[in-house]
């Protein structure tokens, strides 16, 4: 479990360097990993994509904040959110570009996929978590829109 002993690794490190904003952030993904060792009632350590699962959402939940934060006008708090989300996605593996995006769309609708849903689990599937659900949901109905209106 490489980036859970990253995390780890790296809490000691900003503890001794004093970075009061990475401590906490490191310490709430460790909580959080915790709970979800908790939740799946596993008293050994999660599989690598499980705590890769739970960045995500962590990640998911910053940059949910950040919006919210930033629309009612409160631009320290959004800073800080993003400056968590920051330090949550360098443990993330890389996303994938739009073009990227779209050629795992074009492939998986090549293989004759009309149907949303099942384009849908199987372009999520290639991409193992390094696009936003969002997107791959808007390339798709953009790449099924067009083949259905020609």
């Amino acid at each position: 479990m490489a980036v859970f002993e990253d995390i780890k690794k790296n809490l000691v490190e900003a503890l001794k360097s004093k970075d009061a904003a990475k401590v906490l952030t490191l310490r709430m993904l460790l909580a959080a990993i915790h709970n979800e060792q908790i939740a799946k009632g596993k008293a050994n350590e999660l599989k690598e994509e499980d705590v890769l699962g739970v960045l995500r959402r962590e990640a998911k939940k910053r940059r949910e904040a950040a919006e919210i934060y930033a629309q009612a006008g409160r631009g320290e708090l959004a800073d800080k959110e993003n400056q968590e989300l920051e330090i949550i996605k360098s443990y993330l593996p890389a996303e994938l570009s739009d073009t990227d995006v779209e050629i795992i769309v074009k492939e998986v609708l090549a293989g004759g996929e009309t149907n949303f849903g099942k384009a849908m689990g199987q372009v999520m599937a290639k991409v193992a978590g390094r696009a936003e659900p969002n997107k791959v949901g808007e390339v798709i109905k953009k790449a099924l829109g067009e083949g259905s209106g020609s």
